[in-house]
């Protein structure tokens, strides 16, 4: 690809990224200190993933989608999962409607455009697979009906890694329809503070709607057009296979740390990924630093670690620094 036509994408990329900035802006307003969340938020939302966030409680995971729906002016559902959750209570059923004499079809929270699914590991298998089958598929059946989901349609699930009694683990499958998995963490002491008085006065900012939904569906088919190098896919491609072959790059002593390693919708998300943090950067071409900064939530859900990893007390994410480290950069 010609110079010319890179400088192309550029400046329409910059002019088409110029949104991000006012977003951010506006989520920013209620959400103190948790910028790397809100960015996760966005490469979920214009990559066409989902995001599993995974923090303590009181870490702001719920209010964030919501401000996010907010600012983008789009529907807001918000599934508590608990044990004794049903699927119809998710998807919807059909009830019977005596005047008429006849069935209708009432839907379920499932139908928005942003979902938080709160505490999914609370809910027993059936519930997630219906959650799931609405994430994969982006339709939903009800009796005999079909019903396409509202684009755009993200699912965010949050889980509590604290507190396991009387909760499901996500069977690796489903985790593996995640784009992203985000782990959040507490915020700096000064942002805290922050947060700490603005409680005190009662006072919170008021978000508006600053984006529309179609702008968002067309900053979706913009970031396709970010250009992507063969070195790069090389890269992307070289770090997934080490996942799953260490030995071929040099890494022995992680063979028998690795049980299983990132399945091909790791190496799509993380180029998709990839390309949506170039276009945050506001720049109309993906570099190694973009797959470099992204790669940890990608991968950290699809590497499987042996009893031996677990034993020595080593993590998904010291298996994928070590591998970003020694794989060859472009």
């Amino acid at each position: 690809m010609d110079s010319v036509n890179i400088k192309e994408i550029n400046e329409k990329i910059k002019d088409e990224s110029a949104f991000i900035d006012l977003l951010t802006m506006e989520v920013n307003k209620v959400i103190i200190g948790q910028g790397s969340m809100v960015e996760r938020l966005l490469i979920g939302l214009l990559g066409n993933g989902h995001i599993l966030l995974e923090g303590v409680p009181g870490l702001a995971k719920t209010l964030a989608i919501n401000t996010l729906a907010k600012a983008i002016d789009g529907k807001f559902s918000r599934i508590q999962f608990t044990p004794d959750l049903l699927p119809s209570d998710v998807i919807g059923t059909t009830v019977y409607n005596m005047p008429k004499n006849e069935f209708s079809i009432k839907k379920g929270p499932i139908f928005g455009n942003f979902i938080l699914a709160d505490e999914i590991n609370r809910a027993p298998a059936k519930v997630q697979s219906a959650l799931l089958e609405a994430m994969q598929e982006r339709q939903v059946t009800i009796a005999s009906e079909t019903f396409a989901m509202q684009e755009p349609f993200l699912v965010l699930a949050t889980q509590n890694p604290v507190e396991q009694e009387g909760t499901y683990p996500l069977p690796e499958a489903q985790v593996d329809r995640f784009m992203l998995k985000t782990v959040i963490d507490y915020p700096k002491q000064e942002d805290e503070r922050i947060i700490m008085r603005n409680s005190l006065k009662g006072q919170y900012e008021v978000v508006k709607a600053v984006v529309s939904i179609e702008q968002i569906l067309k900053a979706r088919e913009v970031v396709k057009t970010v250009y992507m190098d063969e070195k790069i896919e090389s890269y992307i491609l070289d770090i997934i296979f080490a996942t799953r072959y260490p030995e071929r790059f040099g890494l022995d002593h992680l063979s028998p740390l690795i049980s299983f390693g990132a399945s091909p919708r790791g190496s799509i998300n993380l180029a998709t990924a990839a390309k949506v943090y170039a276009f945050i950067k506001r720049r109309g071409y993906v570099i190694p630093e973009d797959v470099r900064a992204i790669c940890t939530d990608v991968l950290r859900h699809r590497i499987g670690l042996t009893y031996e990893a677990e034993a020595e007390n080593i993590t998904s994410e010291d298996v994928i620094e070590q591998i970003v480290n020694k794989v060859e950069v472009p």
